[in-house]
């Protein structure tokens, strides 16, 4: 089933066979790294009352990632995890998956370096672990690439590449850095290089398992839906490896899965439509950066295809429509991060497919709000504040919704 307009498309796909998640035997250490990062802890998630009002759900919840680990965004979960891991793969198999394990690994010897290609959040995430552990970094951009995501990512230390073209090329450019002292930590994959991408999703579902032990914790309703957005497909990669692997454990079911995407960088739901991977020709200039992607990371593919129910493709005034609302309930969301929402309330309009998915009064509805202002230019522009204003009034604002995994002094 297609439908579309200019402003918004939607797909439905038949599903094609069972999902083919992405293995997670590496859960406790994973987890256990995590936690000894600095300034970890988990990120709130929110049970909004008044979003499910407004849509006729029964429970919307927004894990807000618009800190995670001192940066403003979720990526650093998968760059530090995948990092680590490529440190003992490639230099130092028997470090210890610490940060002054890793740190001692790499002391001695030839000074050795990070590469990465990046739209801003995956870069800043790899900049900082270079950061942490002494090691020099190079992050290579796309032409157009807002300037404060550029100066966040040379503010970790990195030096910083403009590419002229889009950001599929700097992926092509940074794959050449890899030689002896030079670890490329790139988010997507190509024929040969698996590992490390693998690492990176691996390392975004800490947030979903942060996820069951806060609705565990609370006794609120498992997700009954789930809205993800997308670049390349790792992150839905993630979540649908979350929850099938759980399902198959004998939790609860898996949640129907909605895939959203910039409407001119739409290569999954392009890819779902041929049945097979297809690059969204560019350019591709959409202010959702971190989504603007033509083409599928071939290791997270299989897993999406087998696993989503639906894609959504948005244009930039749902997504900056999505920023407006959630600043409304006091959430910072930049605008990759307003995505997901986007997609909800584009979904909603059409009953057709909301009804094919199970969209109902019923519905438990799951997002992630995976960034914070991260261009704060354009965020004042669509929002009409700053995000510190935002920020500051949450207290306010969220009088329908509460934090369901912090404590009343943490909420403070």
């Amino acid at each position: 089933m297609y439908r579309g307009c200019p402003t918004r498309k939607i797909f439905l796909p038949k599903r094609v066979g069972r999902t083919r998640p992405i293995d997670r035997t590496d859960a406790a250490a994973r987890r256990q790294f995590h936690r000894s990062l600095p300034g970890y802890r988990p990120t709130p998630l929110l049970r909004s009352r008044s979003l499910a009002a407004e849509t006729g759900l029964s429970e919307i919840y927004v894990k807000d990632e618009a800190e995670r680990l001192g940066l403003p965004a979720f990526k650093m979960l998968g760059a530090s995890w995948a990092t680590a891991r490529a440190i003992q793969r490639e230099w130092a198999p028997d470090a210890l998956l610490t940060l002054d394990g890793l740190r001692r690994a790499v002391e001695d010897g030839p000074r050795r370096r990070l590469a990465a290609a990046t739209d801003g959040n995956h870069g800043r995430g790899v900049a900082r672990m270079a950061a942490l552990l002494d090691l020099e970094c190079d992050v290579f951009v796309p032409s157009g690439t807002a300037q404060a995501r550029i100066a966040a990512i040379e503010g970790e230390g990195a030096r910083v590449t403009v590419d002229d073209g889009d950001y599929d090329d700097t992926v092509r450019i940074s794959a050449h850095e890899a030689d002896a002292r030079t670890l490329v930590i790139s988010d997507t994959s190509w024929p040969g290089y698996l590992d490390t991408p693998r690492d990176i999703i691996r390392g975004y579902t800490t947030m979903f398992e942060e996820v069951d032990d806060a609705l565990a914790a609370s006794g609120l309703p498992a997700p009954t839906h789930l809205f993800v957005q997308c670049g390349v497909g790792a992150f839905a990669a993630a979540a649908i490896s979350h929850y099938d692997s759980r399902g198959s454990d004998g939790g609860a079911a898996r949640p129907a899965t909605i895939v959203v995407e910039p409407i001119d960088a739409n290569c999954l739901l392009r890819s779902a439509e041929h049945g097979e991977v297809t690059e969204a020709p560019g350019p591709h200039w959409s202010t959702m950066a971190g989504l603007n992607c033509g083409l599928p990371s071939l290791l997270a593919w299989p897993t999406v295809q087998g696993g989503t129910d639906g894609y959504v493709a948005i244009s930039d005034s749902r997504a900056h429509g999505a920023m407006r609302t959630l600043a409304a309930e006091g959430i910072v969301s930049g605008e990759s991060g307003a995505a997901a929402l986007a997609g909800l309330q584009v979904l909603l309009e059409d009953r057709e497919a909301a009804g094919r998915l199970g969209l109902a009064e019923t519905s438990v509805v799951l997002f992630v709000n995976t960034e914070g202002a991260t261009d704060p230019v354009n965020f004042r522009a669509q929002v009409g504040e700053e995000p510190s204003e935002t920020r500051r009034a949450a207290p306010a604002r969220h009088h329908d919704r509460h934090v369901i995994n912090l404590s009343e002094e943490e909420q403070r």
